[in-house]
């Protein structure tokens, strides 16, 4: 929107200007009609206090206010909480995101925050948002997507497997060693320990553990994939000479037996947490001194414990089934919550799309299907808890990105990266997220990359499921 229009709007100054653009560009990413932004700007600009809270639009509306916190810049504070600070890794991030880890660090209970460089709005707490809190636990800051998982598995095959296009092998063990999709299963049962635990911990994954049982080894939908590739090592951290090898890399979490659990418990939470602003209900906690707040632990760590066993099921029968030697592995998970020690005192850490990142601490942060993912090495910051992006983070929403993107613009760009896609969505072009160069470039301080993997075979949910992450 031009300068002279934002002044008819009633809009001067260039710390509002470029608010309220940022507001118009994250509510067209959002799909709102221009109806809709024109509406809401008028709203803010004669009544900025009825927007303080609105996830696009409070940047704008607290200039207006004359209460404005910063919308980028390394350290954050509160208008609520001066005390509670959160540091921020990279620019180029919504305001409604930054607007929503202001929230969750005004909360009581919130110790410490961090943001990540591919931090996005989501229900809560931010995607990429790292929130420490003082002996609660808070549902929606985890995710709905249970200890959504990372896990790269590098054989000793050769990677001209790649570019034979009569060997199949590859192709075959993806398309039948697991399964895409709302409600995927297996009709035959994979077998593993994690279903021999006890799933009573909880009413929901008591309920659940049949149907997660027939989930076991699946992939799901949404941003979730499974895709071999090329990784380039460049030192010795994985004990195997520096390198270009054949590698596996999939990407799922906790299914829909993770989804019931952050469904029931955030209900509760609610029901708990009654005191709380309606706009803040998303952040409602448990405590864990309190029953509802020990179940839903066990219940998470049990997702965790899932979620690994669905990985280790993925990866041991497509390397049965070819025939492949483990090199090495790496693995890490993100959407879960943690009791640890920063700056002297315990607390639980969410990380809601955030990579732990310990000095030394192995992970891997993916792209897109057409970009690498990196395998590094934690650095301990402990202004960011500990902690680094999980990915590239998506800079247009699903809706939008349907509307913005072709099949002609993504196939283009596929073959220009050779990559062969064996189903997925339009929802999940690469031209949706951010340029992970950039998103790792960010934070530099948080993680050293150790190697470097080139997605080559892609495999995701088909076009029109609905996502799971």
């Amino acid at each position: 929107m031009t300068q002279r229009l934002l002044t008819k709007y009633g809009i001067r100054g260039e710390a509002a200007r470029n608010a309220a653009r940022k507001a118009i560009h994250s509510a067209r990413q959002a799909g709102w009609t221009t109806k809709k932004i024109q509406k809401t700007l008028r709203q803010t600009v004669q009544k900025p206090q009825s927007r303080l809270r609105d996830p696009i639009f409070s940047p704008l509306a607290q200039l207006l206010a004359g209460s404005a916190a910063p919308a980028s810049g390394k350290v954050q504070r509160t208008p609520d909480k001066e005390s509670i600070s959160f540091a921020q890794w990279g620019t180029d991030i919504d305001p409604a995101a930054i607007r929503q880890m202001h929230d969750a660090c005004s909360l009581p209970v919130a110790v410490k925050g961090a943001l990540m460089p591919d931090a996005h709005v989501g229900y809560g707490l931010p995607i990429g948002g790292v929130l420490a809190t003082d002996d609660v636990v808070i549902p929606y800051a985890v995710g709905v997507d249970i200890a959504c998982r990372m896990k790269l598995s590098v054989f000793d095959m050769p990677v001209s497997l790649l570019d034979d296009t009569k060997d199949t092998r590859l192709k075959e063990a993806v398309e039948q060693e697991t399964r895409f999709g709302i409600g995927a299963n297996f009709k035959k049962r994979r077998s593993h320990k994690v279903m021999d635990e006890d799933w009573s911990v909880s009413p929901v994954t008591k309920k659940m553990k049949d149907t997660a049982w027939s989930q076991l080894g699946t992939s799901g939908s949404g941003n979730h994939f499974v895709e071999f590739g090329t990784i380039d090592v460049y030192d010795e951290a994985f004990g195997v000479e520096p390198g270009c090898y054949l590698a596996l890399l999939s990407h799922s979490g906790s299914r829909g037996t993770g989804a019931e659990v952050c469904k029931y418990y955030s209900a509760r939470a609610q029901s708990s947490c009654k005191e709380l602003p309606r706009e803040l209900m998303r952040l409602s906690w448990l405590d864990l001194k309190q029953t509802e707040g020990r179940d839903y632990w066990k219940a998470m760590e049990l997702m965790g414990r899932y979620s690994a066993a669905n990985h280790e099921l993925i990866h041991r029968h497509i390397a049965e089934r070819l025939g492949a030697q483990l090199l090495f592995e790496v693995e890490n998970h993100h959407n879960f919550a943690w009791r640890e020690v920063h700056d002297g005192r315990r607390v639980v850490v969410h990380r809601k799309g955030a990579t732990p990142a310990r000095k030394g601490q192995a992970g891997i942060i993916p792209g897109s299907m057409a970009s690498p993912a990196y395998v590094v090495h934690g650095l301990g910051n402990e202004d960011s808890l500990c902690s680094a992006s999980h990915g590239a983070g998506r800079n247009v929403s699903r809706t939008r990105a349907k509307k913005m993107f072709s099949w002609h613009q993504l196939n283009e760009l596929l073959e220009k990266n050779r990559v062969t896609l064996l189903s997925a969505g339009l929802d999940e072009s690469p031209m949706a997220y951010k340029n992970i160069e950039e998103v790792m470039a960010a934070q530099g301080d948080l993680a050293e990359i150790k190697a470097r993997f080139f997605p080559r075979l892609v495999k995701m949910a088909p076009a029109g499921e609905r996502p799971e992450d």
